[in-house]
Parts: C-alpha cells; structure tokens; sequence
C-alpha cells in the first residue's frame, strides 16, 4: 500500500466571511458547518484511510498555538507544523513541504489540500484520492475538477482533455482557465467538459520540484533557503523570516500547474464547497420551509431565505428575505445575500481606517487560554481572563499600568516580586506599576479571573516578557 502524506495548507484569513472570520482566528480555524473547525474536519476526514500518514500543516506563525490544540483535541499528531513568517501564497508553501517529504523519501506521494474546504462526500472523495494516487505514481501532477452543478463565476475552470492509458477515470488537462463571466459559465457547464478548480492536487514531490525547478527556480530556491536555515521552536518548524520574505508570492496554479506538461485531472462530485462567502455557508446548511438557515437565539416571523448567526445574543428579523446577518459580541453584519463577495471591502475599509475588528474578536485566544475585554474608558480597563490547567502566562512587567486581579473561579498562582501567593475563589491581589508579575493555573480546573488595569497606557504592546514557556517574544 502506497503511503500519502497530506500537506494542509492553512495560511489564509478569509476576509469574506468578516466579522465572525478575522487574521487573529480565521474561517479555518472555526467551527462553520459541524461542531468541529473546518481544519478540523479536513484531517478528520482522511482519518479512515489506512494509506494516510501524519499530516504536515503550514500555516501562519500566529495561528500555531490554536492550530497545535485543535490537532489535540481531535488526538492527530501532525508529522510537523510549519510557520510562514509572512504569507506568500500557496507555491512557496507547497514547495516547503515538498522538500521537508523529498528528505526523507524521494518517492513521498504529497495529498496537497487547503483547510478550509467543505466536502459532504467523504466515500467519493476517498476514491478520488485513490485514482490521483495512482495517476501520480505515472508521473502525473494530479488535481481534482470539481463536477460543475452550476454556472459559478466565483471559480477557476479546467477544461478536461483525453483520457490517461492508466487509471481509469483520470484525465490530461486541456486548459486552466480564469474565472467567467456568467454567460460564459454556463457554456461551460452546458459543455459538460469544464470542472471547478479546487485547489487540491496529488503528486510526488520529487515531481513537483523538478517542475518547479524548471518553471519557477527563484520560488525553489528561496523556498530552500527558508527551510536549510529554518529553527525548531517547541513543536514547531520556523522558516528562515529573511529567506521566505524574500520569495515570490504566486500560487501554485500560476507557478506551475498552469506551465506544466505533467497536468492531470481526476473529475469529483463530492459535494464541495470552498467557503468563500456567508452565500456558500448558506447553500450547504439545513434550512426551515421558509429557507432560513439559522444558528444561535434567533427569532424570525414571515422572513425567507436568509442566513443567521448569533454569537452572543437574540437576533429578531421581521418581514425580511435573501439577507445575511452575522452578530458578534462586537459587530453585527447585515448584507444582501447576493452581494456579500463584497464583505472584503468592509475589511479593506477597517483596515484604512485603523480599527482593530479585522484582527481580533473581544475574546482572544492565547497559548494559555483567553481573555476578553468586558469595560474600558479613561484610564482603566476590565478584562475576564480564564487560564487553562497547568498553563502560565510570561513573566512580565508593565510600564504604564497596574493591574488588580480578583479570582473567580479556580485556583491562581500569582508571583508578584520576589513573593508567590496562592489564591483561591474571591481573593483578589495588586500588581504596582513596574513589579515583576506572572499569573499560573496550579490546579485541575480552568481558572477565571476579574483583571482591572489602570494607568496612562493600557495597550497589549505595553508587555516586556522576562521569561516565557511558550518563547514569544
């Protein structure tokens, strides 16, 4: 049995599905469509295939603590999790892992796939792995073509060309083609010759390389570059930040597979679905006989065919149709349901304008658990902080302000100078400006603390670590 190594990619923020998606806790990194992160479910999902091996994930830098504890929580040990220090799209990622597989065995087999998909089904995706696999082993760099059920604009085609001699059911690819317009989506589809691109290929890596060596040698030697000076952190595998931001940014489609003589296609129908806008989530989920679809305290009277999210509280739409509505503790979204590809443009906006709702949620997530702002005003601050088992916060100090700490729950290791006390449920202590501090969770239980913070500055870069378990800066 031929091993595959699934490379996950899980470098994106999808901008499109803001505010419940933003660049501290992206769409793949959320549970959109099942109790589980989409990540999640894309290695779930392999999980039954006896010739899968450990998966390699890349992704950003600041998403390996979340990454590493979803990995946990659905018990995969990931052959290694590899940190973009920047994003340079999916050529120099995928080039990354194919040299890290080429290592260690020059005839690895690499299932390429981004983290962020929906496949409903799992039996027929299954068999498409297992005729890419086969077409890969001939040489082939494989993709998958997605069966076309509608006219989509939103999607890259490829034209379908003859048959391979070997297997059954794979195919040379005549073209790649860019997105359409809507007339000419629906030749496409009439055709019956055109598949949806999905970003999911299979190949040896030793085969990727030397096309990649033929067609893109900058993007291969820089991709190299960052790899032969790269470090292990933890359990993590840091690309050299100097020889990566130094590579090109191109997606593999332009570096490679649009260039290649190798390109093969196996055709799919396995109910798949990207996830590029609230539409998409619209289209997979259950609805009511109204055609809502809902998640959350809603309530709806004489409402049809919209989407609804509610995070944190009751969301009451009346006499309403074809709109989506996401509501977060901090921002709630109304769009049409036709027009939110255009929810990029709020980011872009937030973004300008200097606002933080792009980048994180009020609740934000740490390698030691959370906190979440709760009041703020002139010269203070109020935040909930829960700190998980065994876990720490740095050793740290502040310039500008002090902190009060009251426990709620749990039980708090508090090191303030050269003291250490215990304090347990409506204890409270003081850190003075300037002191040396650390908060730790000694016990079995989650802890919860009431922090208030005072002073001239109370912003997150006002933090000098003296010491930290998890080597941030």
């Amino acid at each position: 049995m031929t091993t595959l190594h699934p490379v996950i990619l899980s470098g994106g923020s999808g901008t499109r599905l803001w505010p419940l998606s933003r660049a501290a806790l992206p769409k793949q990194l959320l549970p959109l469509a099942s109790k589980h992160s989409l990540l999640q479910d894309t290695v779930s999902r392999l999980a039954d295939m006896p010739e899968i091996a450990n998966p390699l994930v890349v992704c950003n830098v600041e998403h390996r603590f979340m990454i590493a504890e979803q990995m946990r929580q659905i018990g995969a040990t990931p052959r290694a999790i590899v940190l973009e220090p920047v994003g340079r799209n999916t050529a120099p990622a995928i080039a990354v892992a194919a040299l890290m597989l080429s290592r260690d065995d020059p005839e690895a087999l690499m299932l390429v796939l981004p983290a962020d998909h929906l496949i409903g089904d799992v039996d027929a995706f299954h068999a498409a792995i297992r005729t890419a696999a086969e077409a890969a082993k001939n040489g082939h760099l494989t993709t998958f073509g997605i069966v076309a059920a509608i006219p989509e604009t939103g999607y890259g085609y490829i034209q379908q060309g003859a048959p391979l001699a070997e297997p059954k059911g794979a195919f040379q690819v005549a073209a790649f083609v860019e997105k359409p317009d809507s007339t000419t989506a629906q030749q496409y589809v009439d055709s019956g010759d055109y598949f949806w691109n999905s970003g999911m290929f299979l190949f040896r890596a030793t085969d990727f390389l030397n096309e990649l060596q033929t067609l893109r040698p900058d993007i291969l030697e820089a991709s190299r570059a960052a790899l032969d000076a790269a470090t292990l952190d933890l359990d993590f595998v840091r690309l050299d930040p100097a020889a990566f931001e130094a590579c090109p940014s191109e997606s593999v489609d332009y570096a490679v597979m649009e260039h290649t003589r190798c390109a093969a296609m196996v055709p799919a129908d396995m109910a798949w679905n990207d996830i590029g806008a609230w539409s998409a989530l619209w289209n997979v989920a259950v609805k009511d006989d109204l055609g809502n679809a809902t998640r959350g305290d809603v309530m709806l009277e004489d409402a049809r065919n919209n989407f609804v999210r509610a995070e944190t509280r009751m969301v009451a739409m009346l006499g309403v149709s074809d709109l989506v509505v996401v509501e977060t503790a901090d921002v709630v979204l109304v769009a049409k349901k036709d027009q939110v590809q255009d929810v990029k443009k709020l980011v872009e906006r937030l973004k300008a304008e200097k606002r933080c709702e792009h980048l994180v949620h009020k609740q934000v997530y740490r390698p030691w658990g959370w906190y979440e702002g709760i009041d703020e005003g002139e010269r203070f601050q109020v935040k909930r902080i829960m700190v998980k088992p065994g876990e720490k916060l740095s050793l740290q100090m502040h310039h500008h302000r002090a902190e009060h700490w009251v426990v709620v729950s749990g039980t708090a290791s508090v090191t303030c100078g050269d003291l250490v006390t215990l304090l347990t449920e409506n204890q409270s202590t003081y850190i003075p400006l300037g002191t040396t501090h650390r908060l730790e969770n000694p016990g079995k239980v989650d802890l919860h603390i009431i922090e208030v913070q005072s002073g001239t500055y109370l912003g997150e870069d006002d933090i000098v670590r003296l010491e930290d378990i998890y080597k941030r800066n």
